[in-house]
């Protein structure tokens, strides 16, 4: 009797053991969540519910006017280019291509990135030369490769020709000249405002520890310890600065980018617009919003994959090289990162029938 007591009794001891254990550990991986849960929300924050500013209005006919917009291509000089043609709702508001197609099917010196989410950027553009998506709209109906017209006049003649008349009376009313480039841009703009995509990582954010995988945790934890948080930060997760690529060595030696004849050279960004020395191959950092979904990748389009995209930025801008195991986690945290198709983005609309 003694021995099966003695026996029971140890059995029990390492079954309480056993359980204090499981409770250690619950608590210490809890502990670990909340630690790093704390430290995202210091450097990243949820997706706001309007990117509207103070002077946006986005009504509902502001913003069905700029959806048609955005979807019309008769108003570029070949007929068949319009915001569409670059940001399309099949490509997550990309084009899939390394670089763009404009007017009479040019090739654009540099890749398409997703319309979703950017009108909370600093800038337009890989060098930031346009300074909100409404100045971006306007501008684009004279440039030389996206719509291709001679003036805003000719633009304004075309957009009463097919109709468009009656829409921006309705979008703008009480205007003197409801249908103008400047209105053309508001309502593009408020369209593009909507076009706003929460995502895993916003419920994570704001407390949802269950909303992540532990692959992605642990990808978000090396994501910041590697020091890719240093630029890719905010609500985008990128998109608020501006920092030189390829840091540690030039970034076409490991991207394989080739001399573009449109910038007489290797692209050096924010100098193609500014001639500033100090501007030499300085670019807008990208937005991480729905990267996982938006290859290739940089603003050449010479990454295919993102495995490949994030090898990369480790070697150019931190001087690391990356484990299979590091990158297989830091893009399951950028995965946590892709959101839905905005709805109303997806479905084609209606356009006016040219009245003359």
């Amino acid at each position: 009797m003694r021995k099966s007591t003695w026996v029971f009794s140890s059995v029990a001891v390492a079954a309480v053991c056993s359980a204090a254990l499981l409770v250690a550990t619950s608590a210490g991986a809890a502990s670990d969540d909340q630690a790093l849960l704390d430290k995202a929300k210091s450097l990243f924050k949820p997706l706001p519910e309007s990117s509207a500013l103070e002077n946006t209005a986005l009504t509902p006919e502001r913003v069905a006017l700029g959806k048609a917009l955005f979807y019309e291509t008769r108003v570029s000089s070949d007929g068949r280019q319009g915001c569409v043609s670059c940001h399309n709702p099949a490509y997550y508001g990309g084009d899939s291509l390394p670089l763009s197609l404009g007017i009479f099917g040019k090739v654009l010196p540099r890749n398409a990135p997703t319309v979703f989410n950017t009108s909370l950027l600093m800038a337009q553009h890989y060098g930031g030369n346009r300074a909100t998506v409404e100045e971006q709209a306007v501008k684009a109906l004279t440039s030389p490769v996206a719509y291709g017209n001679v003036s805003y006049e000719q633009a304004e003649k075309k957009l009463a020709t097919l109709g468009y008349q009656p829409w921006f009376d309705k979008a703008f009313p009480g205007e003197a000249k409801a249908l103008s480039v400047e209105n053309w841009g508001k309502a593009i703009g408020a369209f593009e405002r909507t076009l706003l995509t929460p995502a895993p990582f916003d419920r994570y954010l704001k407390g949802d520890t269950k909303a992540l995988s532990a692959q992605a945790k642990q990808g978000l934890k090396t994501f910041i310890d590697t020091g890719c948080a240093g630029c890719h930060n905010g609500a985008t997760v990128g998109g608020q600065s501006y920092q030189k690529f390829g840091i540690t060595q030039d970034y076409w030696l490991v991207t394989g980018s080739t001399e573009k004849e449109a910038f007489k050279g290797y692209d050096k960004g924010r100098f193609q617009d500014t001639k500033n020395e100090a501007d030499a191959f300085m670019f807008k950092v990208p937005q991480l919003r729905n990267v996982a979904m938006t290859p290739p990748y940089f603003h050449d389009g010479t990454a295919a994959t993102l495995p490949q995209a994030v090898r990369i930025m480790a070697q150019l801008q931190l001087g690391k090289q990356l484990s299979d195991t590091q990158v297989a986690d830091i893009v399951s945290f950028l995965q946590s990162l892709t959101g839905a198709v905005p709805a109303d983005f997806a479905k084609a609309p209606s356009l006016p029938v040219a009245s003359h």
